[in-house]
């Protein structure tokens, strides 16, 4: 058996054996129906050249203007680092650092490392640091935020569209390119160039011996690498392949995630009422909260806006506020209630947890487009601190909590490998 041919479900914590995928097929847990991995083509040779075309279009989004906003006879334009740069100006450093991170440091990250571990392993040598780089694509591909970026952009041009002239520039056809373009980096699962990496490594890297687990402790797993390994029965263990320490579930999981939810749930209240926007004009100035903003599109007739807008910065908030505390508290009671719908409502929260910064690119971008002097100005209020907060620390209890306590007490889980009744299922494209 090789190395990698176990696979832990990251969900409910049952191990599957691996099994060859076609294209667009997808292997599924046959407990928790998550998904375990997908048929993605392993040629690295259309790796490298997808990362390196992704990259180049990273570059010109950058470096580009975004949009032009023309207001009686004035121009401005702003790339994405110069939004940067005036949200960092008005006194909002961590606001700006925090969308610095999200839309250039971790995608940046994510795609220089992947290519040069790419590049390296489709000449046939394992590259220095591959344990670290992958580790570091994994973390943060976790907090890239280009697609949500790209509706914010969306968003303040509609928003700006009756009050100025609005001219596109390159930069927004380049960060549209960029968010489809990532999304196919994506689909590839840094843990398969794990595994390349382990079969051009000279010399190979020794076999793993897998005890029999029945009646005794099951095997441990990576969550890094992904590797399944046995328990040496010792207190403090560490991954053969990337050297991560292993761990059966997530250190003060709950209590960590009772920690970052209560700090949230005390910004939440501040985030909402007090103002996100100053707008400061000839004719007078005006304060804007997040939901003055909802209320603003639903009554110029942007009724879809205003509903994106308020789901993702006031409903989808409270629901990942009330969600975690549900999970954290029925898996601290050790219940064993409904673990299917649980575990939905956890990966729920998983996606949509991200959507929650679409104000704050808004605030962003605003903000560095309305600068006309004396005719109107534009500055971000302490509310988008607040806000801010309160998406990062929801973001940061999804993370902390274990979703595999939710089965710990339910259902006792099928047979551990490799008896063949714990093959994953598949889904997608039928053999032929």
């Amino acid at each position: 058996m090789r190395r990698y041919d176990l696979i832990s479900c990251d969900e409910c914590g049952l191990l599957h054996r691996r099994m060859p995928l076609r294209p667009r097929e997808r292997a599924r847990c046959v407990r928790c129906t998550s998904i375990l991995y997908r048929g993605v083509g392993a040629d690295l040779n259309r790796m490298a050249a997808i990362i390196m075309a992704t990259l180049l279009t990273f570059l010109i989004a950058q470096l580009c203007p975004i949009v032009g906003v023309d207001f009686n006879g004035q121009h401005t334009s702003s790339t994405l680092f110069g939004a940067i740069g005036v949200l960092w100006s008005e006194q909002m450093e961590a606001v700006a650092a925090v969308v610095f991170l999200f839309t250039i440091v971790y995608p940046a990250l994510e795609l220089t490392a992947l290519l040069y571990v790419t590049l390296a392993l489709r000449g046939g040598w394992r590259p220095p640091g591959l344990n670290t780089l992958l580790r570091m694509v994994a973390a943060a591909r976790r907090w890239s935020m280009t697609e949500v970026l790209m509706l914010g952009i969306l968003v303040t041009l509609i928003k700006l569209h009756g009050q100025a002239k609005i001219t596109p520039q390159p930069g927004l056809f380049a960060f549209a390119a960029l968010t489809v373009m990532l999304a196919v980096v994506v689909a590839y699962d840094p843990r398969r160039l794990w595994n390349a990496g382990d079969d051009v490594a000279v010399p190979p890297p020794p076999p793993l011996h897998y005890r029999p687990v029945a009646g005794g402790p099951a095997p441990l797993v990576c969550h890094a690498c992904g590797i399944v390994a046995a328990d040496a029965g010792i207190r403090r263990q560490s991954c053969r392949r990337c050297g991560k320490a292993l761990h059966r579930r997530r250190p003060d999981s709950i209590g960590r995630t009772w920690a970052l939810l209560l700090a949230a749930a005390i910004l939440y209240i501040p985030a909402n009422l007090m103002p996100v926007l100053y707008t400061h004009a000839l004719l007078g100035g005006q304060v804007d909260t997040i939901i003055s903003g909802v209320v603003y599109f639903w009554r110029t007739g942007a009724v879809a806006l205003a509903v994106i807008i308020f789901t993702a910065s006031i409903l989808v908030p409270l629901l990942k506020l009330a969600v975690l505390s549900l999970l954290a508290w029925t898996s601290q009671r050790r219940s064993s209630w409904q673990p299917h719908q649980r575990t939905m409502l956890y990966r729920i929260v998983e996606f949509v947890g991200r959507w929650s910064m679409l104000d704050i690119f808004v605030i962003t971008l605003t903000v560095a487009l309305v600068r006309f002097k004396s005719l109107a100005t534009i500055t971000p209020g302490p509310g988008a601190m607040a806000f801010c907060a309160v998406v990062v620390l929801t973001m940061l209890a999804s993370r902390a909590f274990d979703p595999r306590l939710i089965w710990d007490h339910a259902e006792p889980a099928p047979p551990h490998p490799p008896h063949p009744s714990n093959q994953p299922q598949q889904s997608g494209e039928p053999h032929v």
